[in-house]
């Protein structure tokens, strides 16, 4: 297995500074496998059974979060002027590299995922694995039979780029909301397939992508973990089983 740094591996898991971890393993408040361990350069196990004033330390080499964005926030890491989504977490995992794996429009709400994970975050975002995203939409005007036809073969956009088929279900009980489950990402893709129709979008919330369906409980700009079998749910659909 992988070794790693037992201050790095301390900084990670207790989400300190490395030079606060170090200070925490020279005064002998750390041990591994159950034993106190003052050497912060000392190479451990990545799976090593790490614990720091008696209590244990949950270590994971990578951070998956589900986030519900509010409206008005960057789908960025960081930016100069304008707050972004991995604001609301910043404080809560200041150690972590995290970044948006896709982009919502700043006007646009509902389900991101931050991770440091860059491999899992490239595949989720290839062309070629269709990772299905879903979509609650708004319309400035009643959806139409014409658009659902249209969704499923393919709406070919104002520039000529014809768009993959994509589903397209229009709530009965008010034709402006519309459920839009799409295969690919393109800019402002539900909008401009939209406009080709004459149609406006006036509100767009994701709720799900790659199967993993947005908690409900958890409110605009609320977060929290994904589980370990909603971890699996996006791996697989990125062709990454394994």
């Amino acid at each position: 297995m992988a070794q790693i740094r037992l201050d790095k591996l301390v900084a990670q898991a207790a989400g300190l500074p490395r030079s606060g971890a170090r200070r925490e393993i020279l005064a002998g408040r750390v041990a591994v496998d159950g034993r106190i361990c003052r050497q912060p350069d000392q190479k451990v196990e990545q799976q090593a059974e790490l614990s720091l004033g008696g209590g244990l330390l949950r270590w994971q080499e990578h951070l998956y979060l589900m986030v519900d964005k509010p409206a008005g926030l960057l789908s960025a890491s960081r930016d100069a002027s304008r707050a972004t989504v991995v604001d609301l977490v910043r404080e809560q995992y200041p150690r972590r590299e995290l970044f948006p794996a896709g982009r919502l429009d700043r006007d646009s709400t509902g389900f991101v995922l931050l991770t440091d994970d860059g491999p899992l975050a490239h595949a989720l975002l290839a062309p070629k694995h269709h990772v299905e995203k879903v979509y609650k939409v708004t319309l400035d005007c009643p959806a139409t039979n014409e658009m659902v036809q249209g969704f499923s073969e393919g709406v070919t956009l104002a520039d000529g780029e014809r768009m993959r088929p994509a589903g397209l279900v229009i709530d009965p009980a008010d034709p402006t909301r519309v459920t839009v489950t799409l295969h690919q990402g393109v800019y402002h893709q539900i909008k401009r397939m939209f406009g080709v129709f004459g149609a406006g979008v006036c509100a767009l919330r994701r709720v799900a992508i790659g199967g993993v369906q947005l908690d409900p409980a958890l409110g605009p700009g609320g977060s929290r973990p994904l589980t370990a079998p909603e971890l699996a749910l996006l791996r697989g659909a990125a062709g990454m089983e394994k």
